[in-house]
């Protein structure tokens, strides 16, 4: 086969037609163009994470939570882990078909340092088949509440790097929506989501500033910047946390602060642990 100067050396070329990036015959047309170049930027997000969780001695345990089809975690071992010889990549899912065909497609391509694990957040917290901790946690396209699953996931695990990108925030604009009414007799702020396309793209907003808050109370350092998905989406954003013992103190009465101005109280059981 002819080599695709677009391809990086030693890719699995079947990998990229079972992720459609390459078609059937094992060609690039424009739009897989696009896909392999989104691939690309992404990981170099993520290479210096398992970089430094290698260089610092630990044997690297990344886990994607709502893994899906696994195509992350797939791309991961094939850029980063194939040649190394450490590192085990989790995926986690509780749709058991997928689980099953990430297991079937890893055991052909031969990535033995996969696994796949067919189990709620709750039951990934204390399952004996991941280790007590886990260096990185990713979450990608996580829908609505599942980010806050992968957060809390990663929480528990003490992981050292967390990587998410959101999409489809509803629980925070519904709560919004809901206590409109009251809203607006409580604080002028309430003009921002006043009408309802502006309420989903606060409530979207609100949704991942208290993420970061969150993740800052724990004595992380935020990074969020944009990036261009590459499944269905056409912008994401990009939460890169990375832990520092930093104090914490302030980012949770700012979090605090932030639910009762809004009137999202409610939802201090998600973003207040």
């Amino acid at each position: 086969m002819t080599p695709i100067p677009e391809i990086r050396p030693g890719q699995s070329v079947e990998l990229l037609k079972e992720l459609h990036i390459l078609t059937r015959d094992g060609k690039l047309n424009q739009d897989s163009r696009r896909k392999l170049k989104q691939v690309y930027h992404l990981f170099q997000f993520i290479e210096p994470l398992l970089n430094d969780v290698l260089d610092s001695g630990g044997d690297l345990a990344l886990a994607d939570h709502g893994a899906g089809k696994s195509y992350l975690g797939f791309i991961l071992y094939d850029l980063f882990l194939k040649e190394r010889g450490a590192g085990h990549v989790y995926g986690i899912e509780t749709r058991q078909e997928l689980v099953e065909k990430s297991r079937e497609l890893a055991t052909r391509l031969g990535f033995g340092r996969m696994s796949f694990l067919n189990l709620s957040v709750e039951e990934s917290i204390a399952s004996p088949e991941l280790p007590e901790r886990v260096d990185v946690v990713t979450a990608l396209h996580a829908c609505d509440t599942a980010t806050d699953d992968a957060i809390r996931f990663a929480l528990h695990k003490q992981a050292k790097h967390v990587v998410l990108v959101p999409c489809c925030q509803a629980e925070v604009a519904a709560a919004l929506r809901k206590n409109k009414n009251a809203s607006f007799g409580k604080t002028p702020l309430s003009e921002l989501w006043r009408h309802p396309i502006h309420t989903r793209e606060f409530g979207s907003l609100a949704t991942n500033v208290l993420r970061c808050l969150l993740l800052q109370s724990h004595g992380y350092q935020v990074t969020v910047t944009e990036l261009v998905g590459w499944e269905h989406s056409m912008k994401n954003e990009l939460i890169v946390a990375s832990f520092k013992d930093a104090p914490g103190r302030s980012a949770r009465e700012r979090l605090e602060r932030m639910l009762e101005e809004l009137n999202l109280e409610e939802l201090r059981g998600r973003f207040a642990y």
